[in-house]
């Protein structure tokens, strides 16, 4: 690495988890500690999963002035030592995989096989981004379309933002971090992070690696803090972007208080689903099972409202209810655990109200219903009405609607009829209709002849409307966190 860097000579002057247990603050290369620690309690059954230590305003002043200072040096960095640390964090999430999924089982309440899938997807996206860290090529632009232009030309290249503030949620506590941390190292960015209270331990995990990368110390932070405490990452202008990955209520909140600072929002939805009459009804059905109950529906782009062309409409629920019986539901270190618990009691407890509230309105259970602590049934819902919370606002749950209509404009109209905008699922067998959807569908993208919850971690994805701006995907989140500059020859 270059050898002017003085952070490559910092060592961390503790280790990550101290005498006492206590996971410790990754502060801009150290592992620090802090007179404020809270316990971290299992969604499924509530015992301590861990004790993190929590950063004060001093800490975070330190981790922001110290991203400003490191971005002098990684803003240079040549694009073959960006990569270079981006893979060695790749290797060692493939290498420590078990241990990376059982901490998201652990702290998140994902079920292990789950679990591993995000460790895969994270390797992936390190993976993907060290590649992309050679590839940021730019333009030769003639200037010659006016006559003062002669004999002149530009060149445009993309150089890096600045420091970035970061934050990411509870229900991909690794994935997540990782579609932050990845793209701004290989832009050439410092940032600083923080992750979900809820689930802090798999981003502190991941800072063991990057801590040995090679990227400059100085400018990583993972920082477990209160919201409170983290103002400055949504206020204070040495942040060039604010990227929120959350509900769409705090991240357009966010945005206001942003100032002069690009913002870039990945936040919620509640994804509409089409099943026309020439679908696969089999395909179907278990992809929507899949899209609807993964992660019990913790996702933003969880299947939760279901469109089935009245025809087909009732074998489609017999064949949607059958499937979701045979799913597993309890605990998430069980190998053939399916669906686990919700992060919180309290948000299942919500889940359960919303519930009984589409049923106070005339709705009628398919399936499910019930509650056991954090763990909510798999639920499906009919007879409801846009108007309900179930089908109007984020459900975050293991539950879905299932309603007919008529023909096909008419269901194009009722996912649009929605605030939120992420992406929408299309199951039909002709291309007409899936190009019709794709014209009219007002959402970031449409997954034809699958379901909404589809992603592949180098592709475009964000959502329109209350579901965010901007977009992530390895290549386009390097695009957020980088900038035109022109140079003019003659």
């Amino acid at each position: 690495m270059t050898q002017e860097n003085p952070s490559q000579n910092l060592k961390p002057v503790l280790k990550p988890v101290d005498a006492a247990g206590v996971h410790q603050l990754y502060l801009a290369g150290e592992w620090t500690a802090s007179a404020d620690v809270v316990e971290v309690l299992s969604p499924y059954d509530r015992h301590i999963v861990g004790r993190v230590a929590m950063a004060t305003p001093e800490q975070l002043e330190r981790a922001v002035a110290a991203s400003v200072r490191a971005f002098a040096f990684t803003r240079k960095l040549a694009g073959y030592e960006r990569q270079r640390a981006l893979a060695f964090v790749a290797r060692g999430l493939a290498e420590r995989a078990e241990e990376f999924a059982q901490c998201i089982m652990a702290e998140a309440g994902k079920p292990i096989r789950t679990a591993r899938a995000e460790v895969e997807r994270a390797a992936f996206c390190f993976q993907y981004a060290a590649e992309q860290a050679t590839r940021l090529t730019g333009e030769v632009l003639p200037l010659d379309a006016l006559p003062v232009g002669a004999n002149r030309m530009g060149i445009l290249r993309r150089v890096p933002l600045g420091p970035v503030a970061a934050i990411t949620p509870f229900n991909f506590p690794l994935n997540l971090v990782a579609h932050k941390m990845a793209p701004a190292m290989a832009a050439g960015c410092s940032i600083v992070l923080k992750p979900a209270t809820q689930t802090p331990f798999s981003a502190l995990l991941l800072a063991t690696l990057v801590a040995d990368s090679g990227y400059p110390r100085e400018a990583v932070s993972v920082l477990p803090m209160t919201n409170q405490t983290a103002s400055p990452l949504v206020e204070d202008e040495r942040f060039k972007l604010l990227t929120f990955t959350g509900s769409s209520s705090v991240g357009w909140a966010m945005k206001s208080r942003a100032g002069k600072k690009k913002v870039a929002l990945e936040l919620g939805g509640n994804a509409g689903c089409i099943v026309h009459s020439d679908a696969d009804l089999d395909k179907a059905a278990a992809r929507c099972v899949a899209g609807g109950f993964a992660f019990a529906g913790q996702s933003c782009i969880s299947v939760q409202r279901i469109l089935v062309q009245k025809s087909v409409y009732a074998a489609f629920l017999e064949k949607l209810a059958a499937a979701v019986g045979k799913l597993v539901v309890g605990d998430p270190s069980a190998e053939t655990t399916e669906v686990g618990p919700m992060i919180r009691p309290e948000d299942a407890a919500r889940a359960e109200e919303w519930i009984a509230e589409a049923v106070a309105g005339g709705a009628k259970f398919v399936c499910g219903g019930t509650r056991q602590g954090s763990i909510v049934a798999p639920t499906v819902l009919t007879g409801t009405s846009e108007s309900q919370k179930v089908n109007c606002q984020e459900v975050f749950a293991p539950v879905v609607t299932v309603e007919p209509y008529e023909d096909f404009e008419e269901a194009l109209q009722k996912v649009n009829r929605s605030p939120y905008g992420l992406q929408a699922g299309v199951f039909t067998s002709d291309m007409g209709r899936i190009l019709r959807a794709y014209e009219e569908l007002e959402v970031g993208g449409v997954i034809a002849g699958d379901v909404p919850t589809f992603r592949i971690d180098h592709m475009p994805y964000g959502g329109v409307k209350d579901s965010g701006q901007g977009r992530e995907g390895i290549a386009y989140a390097i695009e957020e966190m980088t900038e035109p500059k022109l140079l003019v020859l003659g």
